[in-house]
Formats: C-alpha cells, structure tokens, sequence
C-alpha cells in the first residue's frame, strides 16, 4: 500500500464516526474473519485506524479497494452533502430500452476519451440506483480522490442526483450523462437538498400523502372567536377542525423532509395609479424563499395550531407535485 492510498483511507475513517467503523467494516469484506476480531472498537479513534490500515497492508489492499469503502459508505449515509438535481429531457427513442451495460460502457468510454486521468466507480444498489462515482483528474495530473463527485441515477427514469460537482466538470458530465441514457438535453431542476431520500421520494413519485382537490372549506372558520355560551367546547370544536384540516393537508404518516422551497414570482404591481409602477408594461419580479428544517412539517405544525387565514392548500400541493 503506498502513502497515496494509506492517506486517502485515512481521509476516509476521519469522516466516519467511530460507532459506524464496524458495520462498515463487516459489508465491506476486505478484512479476514480474525482480523476483525482482533480490532478492539473501544480504543481511541485514531489508534483503531492506524490498526485497520496495518490490516490493509498485510491484505495488500490498493486503492481501488479503499474508494469501495468510501462508496460502500456514502451509499449508507448519504446525507453528508448537499445534492443538487437535474432534469433529462427529448428522451430518444430507444432511451427507454437502455441496458445497465450499455449505460456503463458509454459513460466511461465519453468521460475516458475527453479526460486522460480519471477514476470511474458504478455500483447498483439494492433499490435499483445507481451509484456513479468518480475521480476527476486532467491530461497531467492523477484523480483525485479526495474530492470525488457522486452521482445517482436510476435508469429509464429522468432525474440526476449530484454532489460535489465543480463548475469545469460540469459540461462535461451533463454531455456523458446524454450520451449514455439517450436523450437529446439536459437541465437544471433548481431543487437541492441534504436529503438524498427526500428529494428522490418527491421526484420519483414515491410519495403518497394526500392533497384534497377542494378548496371550498377555509382556514378562516377556524379561527373565528367562539359564540357559544360553552367557551371550552366550542375551543375544542375548533381545534379538531384545524387537525382535520391539517390530516387532509399532509396525511397522517410522517411529512417528507424538505429544508428550503423557493418562488420565482412573475406579477404586476398593483396600487395607486399616480406610482410610476403602474405605467410599466415589464412584469415585477420577486423571489420568496420558505426555510426550516422540515418545512413540510412546520406547514402542517400551522395549519393545526390555527396560524393560517386562508387556503394554502394549493401552494402546498405545488410542493409536492415538481
């Protein structure tokens, strides 16, 4: 094992928290039956390295065995970066026949003829994704695997999940991507996340949560002061009101996990006809930006407590609904 392979393994278990080591050690397979036993979890972080990578020495284990760990990793705990995705589009017409062979022999074979040193890495995962990672290098210096991109994908569908992805890297990708899964384009979908599971739940379609389709029931009845002479029941009439809408709203099963949604408004300025706004042909635009850590849940969290006095309902389908 040189020092380029020991320092990128050591790189590795520096990001991996200590109670994930041994786990990951057993999917892995590199190490022997005895050579596991013989690591002690309970010793420091740093000294527990030092042993596996003395395991990896005797097991002659190059890099290519390191990147799997780190793949083998990322893959179970992918929410360590953000994700951004991107959208396929004028699929051909063979796309939807495209073979996982096929897929990989052509985004190798363009990514190898337009870059002399890089390392590719495809793995397909038990739900049908596919785990690309590579190593980008250039015409005079080796990948680097210290900063590889990810990329998942699962075939015949037309969103791409991508993290770590530089600028000068970009272009070339997106054309490997075409080239490989037969389609004419491709797009930014302007949707990023921490939450690979979320976003893949939400384009993929995955997500089953109910949105009523009428809106003549509004929020405002909720909040109306109680008249009845029983304050206390008509406050408890009122609160199951607002649970109800609020279980219409986003089911009863735990909200999908978004962070951040972001509008692009395109309107005209309405007020008085004197402001110079009003002369303007060219539309007002504006952006509006929602944020929390789960923001589908802090909707639903307003929705209950009452603090909505109008029909959100659709807004928070559009959430939903790319």
């Amino acid at each position: 094992m040189d020092e380029q392979t020991r320092f990128v393994l050591r790189r590795i278990f520096k990001k991996i928290p200590s109670r994930n080591i041994e786990d990951l050690l057993k999917n892995w397979n590199c190490l022997t039956a005895d050579q596991l036993r013989a690591l002690d979890y309970t010793r420091p972080k740093w000294t527990l390295v030092e042993n596996i990578i003395s395991f990896c020495e005797e097991r002659r284990l190059n890099l290519k065995h390191i990147t799997n760990l780190e793949m083998i990793n990322r893959i179970k705990n992918p929410d360590s970066d953000t994700w951004h995705t991107c959208q396929l589009v004028e699929a051909q017409d063979d796309a939807l026949f495209v073979e996982l062979t096929q897929f990989k022999e052509q985004l190798k074979a363009y990514l190898e003829g337009v870059i002399r040193h890089i390392s590719i890495k495809i793995k397909k995962h038990e739900d049908e994704a596919l785990w690309i990672r590579i190593a980008w290098g250039d015409n005079f210096s080796k990948p680097n695997h210290l900063k590889p991109t990810y990329v998942v994908h699962h075939l015949h569908t037309s969103y791409v999940f991508i993290c770590n992805l530089v600028a000068k890297h970009k272009i070339l990708l997106y054309q490997a991507l075409m080239v490989s899964t037969k389609h004419g384009s491709i797009k930014d979908a302007h949707l990023s996340n921490r939450s690979l599971t979320a976003m893949r739940t939400l384009l993929l379609r995955h997500y089953q949560q109910v949105f009523p389709n009428n809106y003549s029931r509004i929020l405002d009845e909720g909040n109306t002061c109680p008249s009845h002479p029983c304050i206390e029941k008509e406050h408890a009439a009122h609160e199951e009101r607002r649970d109800q809408l609020a279980s219409e709203a986003f089911g009863d099963s735990p909200t999908l996990k978004l962070e951040t949604a972001v509008y692009r408004l395109e309107t005209r300025y309405r007020g008085n006809v004197k402001t110079t706004f009003s002369d303007e042909e060219e539309l007002f635009r504006g952006v509006v930006k929602f944020s929390s850590t789960s923001l589908l849940q802090s909707l639903r969290h307003c929705v209950a407590s009452g603090d909505f006095s109008y029909p959100i309902f659709l807004l928070l389908k559009t959430l939903t609904q790319i």
